[in-house]
């Protein structure tokens, strides 16, 4: 990993953890706050993708992937920024569908990561369980909205301090002769 790599997962784990402190202090505040930065980071992934796709993936092998990709996170993006006047109930349950997604690909990608022989996919598991337990909580708190957003709150964090722990660790380099 770069340096770069290794300073935007430091900085987007700090704006993370910012943004989580902001949450858990004033519950009340933060529906609109959550939709927001959900959409903004759908946004910045389907921009990022679809440049990708235009500068370099266009000719790669595979590369209408990431033009698929990109399509389908910009779709989530304007979805997103969009409901701001829905109840708040359909609101929480979207967090848990999405939450309750990432955290089923995160335990599928521990596994794939089991299977080919690497030690450090217990992270990325214990990431995935955290995230359906998320989601889990949130459906099951669908009624009581502090308490949801509390629980959001405390996701936030545990993904802020996996992407700070992410930075600091040391990788392996593969060198082939």
């Amino acid at each position: 990993m770069t340096r770069f790599q290794r300073g935007k997962l430091l900085v987007g784990g700090t704006i993370m953890l910012a943004v989580a402190g902001v949450m858990l202090f004033l519950p009340n505040v933060t529906y609109n706050l959550i939709m927001l930065f959900l959409g903004l980071g759908f946004l910045v992934s389907a921009v990022s993708m679809l440049w990708y796709y235009f500068t370099m993936a266009r000719y790669m092998v595979g590369g209408k992937m990431t033009l698929y990709k990109g399509i389908i996170f910009a779709d989530f993006a304007l979805l997103t920024l969009s409901l701001t006047d829905v109840p708040r109930l359909y609101i929480l349950l979207y967090l848990a569908v999405i939450h309750g997604f990432s955290g089923i690909i995160e335990i599928l990608r521990a596994r794939e990561a089991r299977l080919n022989g690497t030690k450090r996919f217990k992270l990325k598991l214990i990431h995935g369980i955290v995230n359906v337990v998320i989601a889990l909580s949130c459906i099951i708190f669908v009624k009581n909205t502090n308490t949801a957003v509390f629980i959001y709150g405390i996701g936030l964090v545990y993904s802020a301090l996996c992407k700070i722990t992410t930075a600091f660790r040391r990788t392996t380099f593969i060198y082939i002769q």
